[in-house]
């Protein structure tokens, strides 16, 4: 991500290389009685992502740490397994995930696991979008979680511009829903902006062809960003640059809804990403600008501990207060 890794991106002949970076069935936690108790977070939302390892964690952290935001995404599964968080949080015991799963309801927070990342390849390496989506499936369901976030970074694939990276993605979203049903499980896909720039160098459509065909069946999009989205007028009305039409409100003015268009940054100006930084309280002015032209999506961060309740007060302050 940033690209979510993992989330933002820089252009390679001025095309992408991904930024969130990963460093390298019998339903748990009584899933299914629990999934009734499910429920979709409506907008505005606050997510989180977390794939750094930290000294002493015993899986996720308590609910307190993170109050302000309403979905922590665990990073990554791949398609070889879990890793990292995804890992971390299938070796801590049942009755740890158990107690920290309610923990997470009670505070209102999902609990959800990002696939992919900047480590993956699905389309280039020729996965089968279908078994793959099944697998994933398979492993939410086991490990009793609230969802799914698609972080799709394979760039290789989105830049030859012939539709096999659309098509995977349409084949693997269509896929997960047989599985995860849409109402009772979280399906978000976490998308460059760029890849919804009006651009001949996207002339298969990349996430605005996305978008149109199965864009029903995803609840919202953690957008991530890059050098053009620095200023409250590029990130949300004006991109320009290399990626034009790719703001927030142009993106919506190209038919994404735009309840969907969670805007996306890292935490740091440096660690978390190559590019896209904006600071908390410079943010929390352009979240006030975004709401107030009809906007409530929400925000999305990486990664934790880098941002934490103190760091989402302060994004939330001036327009959603926590």
């Amino acid at each position: 991500m940033f690209a979510l890794s993992c989330l933002f991106v820089l252009s390679s002949m001025l095309l992408f290389q991904g930024v969130l970076s990963a460093p390298m069935c019998e339903l748990g936690l009584n899933a299914r009685s629990s999934i009734e108790k499910r429920s979709i977070p409506s907008a505005p939302r606050w997510v989180i992502y977390s794939d750094k390892w930290v000294s002493g964690e015993n899986g996720p952290p308590a609910a307190s740490e993170i109050a302000g935001f309403n979905v922590f995404a665990l990073s990554f599964l791949l398609i070889s397994g879990a890793a990292d968080q995804a890992l971390e949080w299938t070796e801590i015991s049942d009755s740890d995930r158990s107690a920290l799963k309610s923990q997470y309801s009670a505070a209102g927070i999902s609990l959800i696991v990002s696939a992919f990342g900047a480590t993956d390849q699905p389309t280039t390496s020729g996965a089968d979008a279908a078994s793959t989506a099944n697998t994933m499936a398979a492993w939410v369901k086991q490990y009793g979680l609230d969802g799914l976030d698609v972080d799709y970074e394979d760039f290789t694939a989105m830049d030859k511009s012939d539709g096999s990276a659309e098509a995977w993605l349409a084949t693997f979203t269509k896929q997960i829903r047989t599985q995860l049903p849409q109402g009772q499980f979280i399906l978000t896909h976490a998308p460059v902006a760029p890849w919804f720039s009006v651009n001949n160098l996207f002339a298969a459509g990349a996430y605005l062809k996305v978008d149109e065909t199965v864009g029903d069946l995803i609840d919202w999009y953690n957008v991530q960003g890059t050098t053009e989205y620095t200023t409250c007028d590029s990130l949300l009305n004006t991109s320009g640059g290399d990626w034009p039409q790719s703001s927030v409100f142009e993106i919506a003015a190209a038919g994404v809804d735009l309840d969907k268009l969670v805007i996306g940054k890292p935490a740091q100006s440096a660690g978390d990403a190559n590019s896209g930084y904006i600071a908390p309280d410079t943010l929390a002015t352009c979240v006030s600008q975004a709401k107030a032209k009809g906007w409530d999506a929400g925000v999305m961060v990486w990664e934790f501990p880098d941002a934490a309740s103190s760091w989402i007060a302060t994004v939330r302050s001036a327009a959603f207060p926590v």
